[in-house]
């Protein structure tokens, strides 16, 4: 980011958004302070927002994350909310919320996963979601935990797998459940509450020897690139559900 966009630029609008999450993100774990790179990432999301309010987003069919212009809504909408130093109360950021609220108000989720992510974005920006709302997406979740105490992220949406064969909503995965717990907790639920303990149970007896959770591919099963977003969803859930509070991320 700091040589290759003054010089050429990022090679798509999703990079802008998923390089200012990575950093604001980075910023409230280490030094609570706004790097002047992530406002740089920050601020450039805003010149590349589309009169909609949302962005041209990768759309590979990789869902949940590369399917839809949703997704890259709510991860921006995350992104502005978790960036320290009141990054949100910025003009620049002000007038691309107030474009965000926009599509999302005009362009429901598609999903259930796409849900949650509003969920995760409303413990930043409680106005994204209605408190009704929040309470449907809470209960939907829990209604899908599996007897095993995890959750199948195949179970959160309806996407199509490529080769055309069936999902599989009868396996409980990492991405599944991390996602599904920390999203939980940022709701506020309790770490002491029976679902979120039997999920922190499904992921700390699921781990691989290779140290990650492995998720299937919603997409196709040569390459199962979610089980990265997978181990680190499942590494935040369990950092979020050890502590007595709400999960600070």
């Amino acid at each position: 980011m700091r040589e290759r966009w003054p010089a050429e630029g990022p090679r798509w609008d999703a990079e802008i958004i998923a390089t200012a999450a990575a950093l604001s993100f980075n910023d409230l774990a280490t030094t609570g302070k706004l790097h002047p790179l992530t406002r740089t990432a920050l601020d450039r999301m805003w010149t590349v927002q589309q009169k909609d309010g949302g962005w041209n987003w990768l759309k590979c069919d990789w869902p949940p994350m590369e399917s839809d212009d949703h997704y890259g809504v709510t991860l921006a909408a995350i992104a502005v909310g978790v960036a320290p130093e009141h990054y949100a109360e910025t003009p620049a950021a002000q007038q691309g919320l107030a474009g965000i609220r926009r599509y999302l108000q005009d362009n429901p989720p598609p999903t259930l996963h796409h849900q949650a992510m509003l969920l995760w974005a409303s413990s930043y920006l409680p106005d994204v979601q209605t408190d009704k709302e929040k309470a449907a997406t809470v209960s939907q979740l829990l209604s899908l935990q599996k007897p095993d105490g995890g959750w199948g992220l195949a179970t959160l949406g309806n996407w199509q797998r490529g080769d055309k064969s069936p999902q599989d909503t009868e396996t409980s995965d990492g991405y599944g459940t991390g996602f599904v717990l920390f999203v939980l907790r940022r709701s506020g639920m309790s770490p002491s509450e029976k679902p979120l303990q039997r999920g922190v149970q499904w992921l700390k007896t699921h781990q691989r020897e290779s140290g990650r959770w492995f998720t299937r591919s919603l997409n196709q099963d040569s390459m199962h690139y979610i089980t990265h977003a997978g181990t680190a969803m499942a590494v935040m859930a369990l950092s979020a559900c050890e502590d007595s509070k709400t999960a600070t991320p």
